[in-house]
């Protein structure tokens, strides 16, 4: 805001408090104590004359009563500007300065009863009714400042003038002609002094009013000056802007005819001022490849009168595509018209093609997810596969009778086994983990069996290498929790495996605690050790992909170094985390914290079924294409009262289903001639008792579960095939 606005709002502004109640008050109170001297030399000068032509006393206590009257006034007036500072305080002082007007008021009236006393009767009517009018006229200056204390002093004197005809009437013994013309000379005075009157409260409104209107036509004319001038300086500045603009800058007339470009737009283009004005800008930038649909919405808009914001595809005059962003924008005239189209155009040229490039990007991101989902399906299903025959065959050959040195051999053939089977199921896990397609399952199980089940597997491990292997409740836990079973017993396999591992002396311990949080249980489990450590430095890089605390570890105690980032990722989709404590070496703790839900303890679990409980006589067929798998099978079930027949592919399968009708089929996925979905889709359309189908697979990825369930099958068994879990999932097809 410009100087002389600002100048004139504070001159407004005073002006107002000026003529406030509050100010008004205060004026009042500073002009009665400013002009106390001029106010009283007529009534110094009467008093003075009662001391000549009188009695000196009565003219000196008309002396002491008018300065007493106005020194109360003026002392109470005095420190009152000072007192207005709210609505109250304001309301106060005016009713305390009417009672010290009227007290001032009482003091000259009894200066005129005094004069009247002291002069003969009838003598000192006029010198009393003119010095009542003087002090009236006195009086009804202030009534536009303080009406209350000028109509208090107007009554005080009007009731004087009353009293003083009737004392005279009094002492004249009766009414005489004279009263009469004294009363006609009073009624005069009385109208004089009310036209005085309000001469002045008109004159002073006249006054307050016209300075006013004044100062709000001053600032109406400095704010509009000052508005001018800014819309002066923007306009000036706008022009400087549409002229220097990066971007194009196109004004139209509202049938979109050009009327101006500036400089960037003749850059961007390579079309001039004279090139474009008199063209709309389609004719002069449309390329044969604008989509348009894109023109019909801009057209649309303009013709609704309403801004649009669209990306174009325009052709620069030599020919080359460029992208635009154009924001147009209508100016509307006084009648809702459009009078001017304003339109800017940005050319995001290289901000499509590096969108391009993003979209191409991630195109080839997305192609290397899918073959590096293919690639580990097919690793896992061309492992898996040679997998399954050389453990089943060392479990089979395990049973058999052999030498001492035979068994190890056998053992060995299997614990290598395993640990490659571990390996790839490591890969599978964090793979899936990574990709965001690993679910977590909600089952009812036992806190306490789980751990211990978990050290149980590892409690021979720990024997062999001379270590304890300790469980530690701080309190009791829930006696049943819904989780992921199987995911919490693999975090604590992992985290009991690594600390084994790595402990050459004393041993481990599991420490356990639980609290309630938001209705849920927060389960922490610390896993301390006694072994080698893990150098702080080294605390977040261990829970790396592949990563171990350095290659030395790597090279002594192998690994892939996924163990930890799986269980930390496992733990995270649990609603927990897994930290490792700060501590120095030597010995290591891990901390787990998982999210569970309550259970009710009161539901009973069902036992586990005698893997030996297959129903007698079943007809069960195995459809697998691989030999080695078909003899496996076949050695697992050998001394079983059962009907086995094997198919080498799903339409031999389908076949043997539309001839035998068997009980169970354990359906291989990959097979040749038709795979096992598709059997099972076969199969499921064949009338009749429907047989229980049980999947067969190296793959082993959660999409191939449910790409199972979802083409008809009841059961998933994964390879390698262990005889436990044949058995087990026999037994549940054999339930009524």
């Amino acid at each position: 805001m410009s100087q002389p606005v600002l100048h004139t709002e504070r001159q407004l502004a005073a002006f107002d408090a000026r003529n406030s109640p509050a100010g008004l008050l205060a004026r009042y109170a500073r002009g009665r104590v400013s002009h106390f001297v001029t106010r009283h030399w007529l009534t110094l000068s009467g008093a003075a004359t009662l001391v000549v032509l009188s009695d000196w006393r009565i003219g000196l206590l008309a002396i002491f009563l008018a300065l007493m009257g106005e020194a109360v006034d003026c002392l109470y007036l005095r420190k009152l500007p000072d007192r207005l500072v709210d609505k109250s305080a304001y309301e106060l002082a005016y009713r305390g300065s009417s009672v010290t007007a009227g007290f001032q008021a009482v003091t000259i009236a009894s200066c005129v009863t005094l004069a009247d006393f002291a002069a003969p009767p009838g003598q000192a009517s006029l010198v009393a009714l003119s010095y009542l009018t003087g002090a009236a006229i006195n009086a009804g200056m202030v009534y536009p400042f303080h009406p209350g204390a000028a109509k208090v002093r107007l009554t005080v004197y009007a009731l004087t003038l009353l009293g003083h005809f009737a004392i005279d009437i009094a002492r004249m013994g009766g009414w005489v002609p004279r009263h009469g013309y004294d009363i006609l000379a009073a009624i005069m005075l009385l109208y004089t002094v009310r036209s005085y009157i309000g001469f002045i409260v008109a004159g002073h409104d006249r006054e307050a009013s016209h300075s006013r209107a004044l100062l709000l036509g001053k600032l109406a004319e400095e704010r509009v000056g000052h508005d001018l001038a800014f819309k002066e300086r923007e306009a000036s500045q706008l022009s400087l802007v549409a002229r220097h603009a990066n971007d194009s800058v196109i004004l139209s007339d509202a049938d979109s005819r050009i009327l101006w470009v500036n400089e960037a737009f003749t850059r961007i283009t390579g079309y001039t001022l004279e090139d474009a004005v008199g063209k709309t800008p389609a004719d002069v930038l449309n390329a044969p490849d604008t989509d348009p649909d894109t023109c019909q919405r801009i057209a649309q808009a303009r013709a609704a009168g309403l801004p649009c914001r669209e990306e174009v595809l325009n052709a620069t005059k030599d020919g080359r595509l460029i992208w635009v962003e154009a924001n147009i924008v209508p100016v509307l005239n006084a009648e809702g018209g459009v009078e001017t189209i304003v339109a800017i155009e940005r050319d995001i040229t290289a901000a499509k093609e590096q969108e391009r490039l993003l979209a191409e990007a991630k195109l080839a991101a997305e192609d290397g997810a899918r073959a590096k989902a293919d690639f580990l399906a097919t690793m896992s299903h061309e492992i898996r596969t040679p997998m399954n025959g050389i453990i089943g065959m060392a479990e089979l050959l395990a049973e058999t009778s052999m030498s001492k040195d035979q068994k190890l051999f056998a053992e060995t053939i299997r614990s290598s086994a395993a640990s490659l089977l571990k390996i790839v199921n490591d890969v599978l896990d964090f793979s899936r983990l990574d990709a965001d397609r690993m679910s977590i399952c909600a089952e009812q199980f036992s806190l306490a069996t789980c751990i211990r089940e978990a050290t149980d597997l590892l409690r021979v491990q720990a024997r062999e290498k001379g270590l304890f292997l300790d469980i530690c409740h701080d309190v009791p836990l829930p006696q049943t929790v819904l989780g992921d079973r199987g995911r919490v017993r693999q975090i604590l396999v992992n985290l009991l495996g690594n600390a084994l591992k790595f402990t050459s002396k004393g041993g481990v311990t599991i420490r356990t605690s639980w609290e309630t949080v938001e209705n849920r249980i927060l389960l922490t489990v610390n896993v301390t050790d006694t072994g080698i450590g893990v150098d702080p430095a080294n605390a977040d890089h261990i829970f790396g992909q592949f990563a171990q605390a350095d290659a030395a570890t790597t090279r002594r105690f192998g690994g892939t170094g996924l163990g930890l980032s799986i269980s930390r990722l496992l733990a995270r989709r649990m609603g927990g985390d897994l930290v490792l404590s700060p501590r120095p070496p030597p010995g290591a703790q891990f901390d787990l914290t998982l999210l569970l839900d309550h259970a009710d303890d009161t539901a009973v679990t069902a036992p586990l079924q005698d893997i030996t409980t297959i129903h007698p006589g079943m007809r069960l067929l195995v459809a697998e294409d691989n030999g080695t798998n078909r003899l496996l099978i076949q050695k697992y079930l050998l001394h079983q009262p059962i009907d086995l027949r094997f198919a080498n592919d799903g339409v031999q399968a389908v076949n043997l289903v539309r001839e035998t009708m068997p009980d169970v089929i354990l359906m291989d996925m990959s097979m040749p001639e038709m795979d096992g979905l598709a059997a099972t889709r076969e199969i499921r359309m064949i009338g009749g008792v429907q047989p229980h189908i049980i999947a067969l697979t190296a793959n082993a990825f959660e999409s191939d579960r449910e790409a199972c369930f979802e083409a008809g099958m009841d059961d998933f068994l994964a390879k390698p095939l262990r005889k436990a879990q044949l058995f087990q999932a026999l037994s549940r097809a054999s339930k009524p």
